[in-house]
This record gives C-alpha cells, structure tokens and sequence, in this order.
C-alpha cells in the first residue's frame, strides 16, 4: 500500500517541490515547525534508515549538506538548521517511508534546541507563502549544483 510520500513522489498529491533528481525529492513539510522546513526522500521506497543499502545512501545522504545550504541561502535570518530522521515507531516516525527533516532555525523562534517536528503551524502559511519559500529553496538548489 502506497504512504503519502509514494503518492507525492509519483504527483498523485500536491507539494511544494524544492528539488528533484531521479533519485529523491525534497518538499516542503506542510506543517512549517519554522520557514522552510523541508523533508528529503528517497524516491526508492524505504521504510527507514534501516533498509538503506549502500547507493540509497549515497543518493539520499550526499544531498543533505546540498539542501541544507541551499535553506541556509534562501533567508538571510536562517541562523541554523535541525536535521532529524525519525526511524520506526517508537522513535516517532508517523510516515513509513524514510524521510529526513530540515528544520532552519531562526535567532527568535523561540523553539526548544531539542524540538521535534511535531509542531504544527500550517494554519499559518497560505498556498502563496509555501510556494514563495519553496522557490527560493528551489533557486538556490539550482545553483548550488
């Protein structure tokens, strides 16, 4: 049975897509804990870190750094970035499907350093906004290659 990321990955369901490649996809959570935050997943259907053989690990993993620079670019108030990967359920992965989340953490978020991706501010964020973050990711994605 296909999880929302699978249904994401093959455009059954919409995302605010920062990059591409044959081997992953990074979008933006729709939860937004701050500003950019954006999950990276492998295309192959993994379940976690677990499951990752050697090229899955070399696809997912090479991109972080890359991606994390390219958040880091996009807002000039990105001061750091939490990079987390939930792996099984009593670590707290909701979605079967390996992800990894790219929190950027601002000097006033007031959020605990040990946060976990749980908050939830969508409530906050307009269709307009999400795409405006994601472009912006997306450009420095791009020249960042």
């Amino acid at each position: 049975m296909a999880d929302i990321f699978d249904k994401i990955i093959a455009g059954e369901i919409p995302a605010y897509k920062v990059y591409e490649d044959d081997d992953v996809l990074a979008f933006l959570d729709i939860s937004q804990v701050t500003p950019g935050h954006t999950l990276l997943v492998p295309k192959k259907h993994v379940a976690d870190i677990f499951d990752y053989d050697d090229q899955t690990a070399r696809e997912v993993l090479l991109k972080l750094p890359i991606l994390a620079r390219a958040i880091k670019a996009s807002n000039p108030a990105i001061t750091g970035i939490n990079i987390q990967s939930n792996n099984g359920p009593s670590a707290g992965q909701t979605v079967i499907h390996s992800h990894w989340h790219l929190i950027p953490r601002y000097d006033d978020d007031n959020l605990n350093a040990q946060l976990a991706p749980t908050i939830d501010h969508s409530a906050d964020f307009t269709p307009a906004r999400y795409q405006e973050i994601a472009n912006q990711i997306a450009k420095e994605m791009e020249a960042g290659k």
